[in-house]
């Protein structure tokens, strides 16, 4: 009854399909569709088709729909619908707000590839260090950027205190979570365009009391509300996201506070079964217009 084309690149493939689909249509962004080669006048011409087609045009966040407004998309055929966290099976864990030892973990998953802000997270946790010498920074994840940043965490003589996981399973991460105190995340816009929505991993994390450092980037801010579930900086700031990091480590109560408030974030803004239900709320809408228009 419906069509969804997940990414609108992927949708800007299928044109040839859609000029002729008798079915409603619903195309959802997710970042880097909607900054990547929306330069190139091909790209933004066949984005200008996709809009006209769909009846419906999806986004995982609020920024994400500002940029599909800039791009042309008709205000009347947008809708937010965020990504969907299984809050079942991420079960909320409070961490000791101050390690006996000092041992302070901070995480960080994702591809490693420019938009993650990696470069910003290891300068970041190297000024950590300098005061919290027994701290360590788990980096679950693989991509192009790997041996570069392994170059860096040795240049900046933090070598012994980061691992490099490469891709875990969900049950390693999970792991990798319930031992950390702090999920860095400081995404930046690419030299590509490239954008983040909301991260999942992030929102993972937060669903098990983590609280989050990142950047005021894309549509982060959505989900972490900076003093109260995390703390977010300018994209680039490597010593405001240490200072940011430091201050909650002498903070344990305030710690504690985050924690919860990551969770709550989670559970009533993206657990999936509310963001399925907007779905299927999204799709029956679709199937309204289309039949509508036929008439």
């Amino acid at each position: 009854q419906v069509l969804h084309v997940y990414f609108g690149n992927i949708a800007a493939q299928l044109l040839p399909l859609l000029r002729v689909l008798r079915h409603p249509v619903v195309v959802s962004f997710h970042g880097a569709d909607a900054g990547v080669d929306t330069e190139n006048s091909n790209y933004r011409a066949a984005l200008a088709e996709v809009f006209e087609c769909a009846e419906l045009v999806l986004a995982r966040s609020n920024s994400l729909l500002d940029r599909l407004r800039e791009l042309g998309c008709p205000e009347d055929k947008l809708r937010i619908n965020r990504a969907g966290i299984p809050i079942v099976g991420l079960p909320f864990h409070q961490r000791p707000v101050a390690p006996a030892d000092g041992a302070w973990g901070f995480l960080q998953v994702c591809r490693l590839i420019e938009k993650k802000g990696l470069p910003v997270a290891l300068r970041a946790f190297a000024a950590v260090s300098r005061s919290a010498p027994n701290s360590r920074f788990d980096i679950v994840g693989d991509g192009p950027l790997r041996a570069e940043l392994e170059g860096l965490a040795k240049e900046l003589g933090i070598g012994e205190q980061v691992k490099f996981h490469g891709f875990l399973d969900l049950d390693e991460v999970q792991e990798r979570a319930r031992a950390a105190h702090f999920f860095l995340h400081p995404s930046q816009t690419g030299a590509d365009g490239d954008r983040e929505g909301v991260p999942n991993a992030m929102l993972e994390a937060m669903a098990t009391g983590l609280p989050v450092l990142a950047t005021r980037h894309g549509g982060i801010p959505e989900a972490v509300e900076d003093g109260v579930s995390g703390r977010l900086v300018g994209e680039g700031d490597a010593a405001a996201l240490a200072r940011a990091a430091l201050d909650l480590m002498g903070e344990p109560g305030q710690y504690a506070a985050y924690s919860q408030a990551a969770r709550a974030v989670v559970d009533e803004r993206f657990a999936l079964h509310k963001t399925i239900a907007k779905l299927e709320d999204c799709y029956r809408e679709a199937i309204a217009i289309a039949r509508a228009q036929k008439k």
